[in-house]
């Protein structure tokens, strides 16, 4: 069980990036180009800097203060965010709280996901008993599984109830479920999916190693673990060329020049 414990902690990211709903909400005015799941992806990455902020008490940031605290890349974040509107105050920054409420608002973060999680196995269990869901908007409800022996059973401290999955159908309906993950192995992931996508579920985080085929309109993210250590592997294998490498400034927010106050 150990081996495999980090494993949630992939779940709340890339959950972020299937919740994305992109709205146009007061002064936001989405720019017409498509915006890449690259972009999405480093959305997530500035909440939780902002989020580290705000609970620092710090009111007010440039994108040059913010890149350079979390070792980001100042002209990448306004280009980002410049798809979605205009946030920044020049000569002051962004103001910390309003730019995490619009965040929070495109990535659809502002309603609780209820998430099904169809494999009762190690894995699926180790999801659904991560505690670190009591601090996001992610809320397992319901654990699917076609064996006999675990339908029925209650897992974690939550007690979350282990479905037969013949009946996910009526249960997504019921349970209000609107996110759900294939955590069984890869010859039933693509049976299971259909299974999925005739309950209704557009958005589907998949750790099964198999290549999916989802309909038009439904998103599918695979976590592809031995695709990763596999990459992790040819990097040990290349010959390392020592480099020198400069500390992390950190900056005193409050205390920035104003020419570094800028957008």
């Amino acid at each position: 069980m150990r081996a495999i414990s980090c494993l949630p902690l992939l779940f709340v990211g890339l959950t972020n990036h299937i919740a994305l709903r992109l709205y146009l909400v007061g002064s936001i005015q989405m720019k017409s180009e498509k915006i890449s799941e690259l972009t999405t992806n480093r959305l997530s990455v500035y909440l939780r800097c902002l989020n580290t902020l705000a609970a620092a008490g710090i009111k007010t940031v440039s994108s040059q203060a913010l890149a350079g605290q979390f070792n980001l890349n100042s002209a990448q974040i306004r280009k980002d965010l410049g798809y979605f509107g205009e946030f920044g105050v020049r000569g002051v920054g962004y103001y910390v709280d309003d730019l995490r409420a619009h965040i929070i608002d495109i990535l659809g973060l502002d309603r609780p996901h209820r998430v099904g999680i169809v494999g009762a196995g190690r894995l699926g269990t180790a999801l659904a008993n991560y505690n670190g869901f009591d601090k996001s908007n992610f809320i397992v409800v319901a654990l699917f599984d076609n064996d006999a022996t675990k339908i029925g059973e209650r897992i974690g401290t939550s007690a979350i109830h282990v479905y037969d999955v013949k009946k996910i159908e009526r249960l997504v309906k019921e349970l209000e479920i609107d996110i759900a993950v294939i955590a069984v192995p890869a010859r039933a992931a693509q049976r299971v999916l259909n299974q999925i996508m005739a309950a209704g579920i557009r958005a589907v985080l998949n750790f099964a190693p198999a290549s999916l085929s989802p309909r038009l309109g439904v998103k599918v993210k695979t976590v592809d673990l031995t695709t990763s250590l596999e990459s992790l592997s040819y990097f040990l294998a290349r010959p390392q060329v020592p480099a020198v490498t400069r500390g992390r400034r950190r900056l005193n927010f409050e205390r920035l020049p104003q020419n570094e106050r800028e957008l």
